[in-house]
């Protein structure tokens, strides 16, 4: 190779780099193949472009490409702007599943309090238990819903209650249907969180009740957070509101995992 061609190829690393970052913030993943072809350079260049931003801690690398690593949860209001529109069409299919009469889990997080909005827009007469501040402000002041709010200490970043309390509390009920936040759909198909504490709830959650969703809106797949969420394979499905890419999706059916999304 010459040596104004290493000259170039530098100069336009800066470039390729930046355009990396944009594709993993947009789309929580990057694949080499792509980049190589988008780029028209080699996939080794590619894969000495990924390992440099995975050095300095941007992403994470993963045969084949690399994700967003995200170690640490955005604060609630930060998520509440996020992907809103697709957090209430999940709000309505989860809603759908609700029968009169039920009794509903619903986790604290910006996805489930769009479902206790369409939830409180069905007119069933339910009775909803909650860790999560904000949920059970708004569905006390429901005419057609008991809301009970499960104990705990209050975590400030996600207004809830949090731990082993909100365990102990759930254990007095019976749950028909929960409705399961979490922090990220892996590449591998896992389910996972940002802390321990979330992880063993949703985990325990799902043995708890006679049916477990997990609403995740589609700016979670492809990413990463610390904490695997164990027992997901028992879990009802993955409720989200739009289709996954074609690689993921094939992971998650392989794996048995039912998806319930809207056709569009």
């Amino acid at each position: 190779m010459s040596e104004s061609h290493n000259h170039a190829n530098k100069a336009l690393a800066p470039r390729r780099h930046d355009e990396i970052l944009r594709r993993i913030a947009s789309d929580g993943s990057v694949s080499i193949a792509d980049l190589s072809a988008f780029f028209e350079v080699s996939r080794e260049t590619i894969r000495r472009d990924l390992k440099l931003l995975g050095d300095k801690g941007q992403l994470e690398l993963i045969h084949g490409g690399a994700v967003r690593f995200d170690a640490i949860e955005p604060g609630l209001g930060e998520r509440t702007r996020e992907n809103a529109q697709g957090k209430r069409v999940i709000g309505g299919i989860a809603a759908a599943l609700v029968e009169d009469g039920m009794v509903v889990f619903l986790d604290s997080g910006t996805t489930t309090f769009a479902v206790a909005h369409a939830l409180a827009g069905s007119r069933l007469n339910l009775t909803v238990c909650t860790s999560s501040l904000a949920i059970a402000l708004f569905l006390c002041h429901q005419p057609n819903i008991k809301a009970h709010i499960l104990g705990g200490e209050i975590d400030p970043r996600e207004e809830a209650a949090a731990g082993l309390d909100v365990l102990q509390a759930v254990e007095r009920f019976r749950i028909d249907i929960a409705f399961l936040g979490g922090g990220a759909v892996s590449p591998d198909g896992d389910i996972t969180d940002f802390t321990t504490a979330g992880s063993l709830l949703r985990s325990q959650m799902i043995s708890k009740a006679h049916k477990a969703y997990f609403v995740l809106d589609s700016s979670k797949f492809g990413r990463l957070t610390p904490m695997k969420i164990s027992n997901t394979v028992k879990a009802a499905g993955i409720i989200t509101d739009r289709r996954p890419k074609d690689v993921l999706l094939n992971v998650l059916v392989e794996r048995g995992v039912d998806l319930l999304f809207p056709l569009r």
